[in-house]
């Protein structure tokens, strides 16, 4: 998420007040505007800090169980029926 912006019309306004209650002094104009941006500053929400997510914990491999017919050296295939005899008449 972005840093809000203060913009100058912010400034401009708190310098205004800064101004107002230090009774309308001449010549402080800049010294108000800096006092401005500084107490904006500070009042200016800080940006939440994302926290990097934790991985999660990998699961234990299961330890393999090996093929009954793999484990004896045979082939696996397809076991197919065994057909009828035609009938001859």
């Amino acid at each position: 998420m972005p840093t809000p912006r203060i913009d100058d019309t912010q400034i401009a306004q708190a310098a205004y007040f800064l101004w107002l209650d230090e009774g309308q002094p001449d010549g402080r104009a800049d010294a108000h505007w800096m006092q401005a941006v500084e107490a904006l500053k500070a009042t200016a929400p800080k940006p939440k800090v994302r926290k990097p997510r934790a991985k999660a914990a990998a699961a234990p491999k299961k330890a393999a169980t090996p093929n009954k017919a793999a484990a004896a050296g045979a082939k696996t295939s397809k076991v197919t029926k065994p057909r009828k005899a035609a009938r001859t008449a």
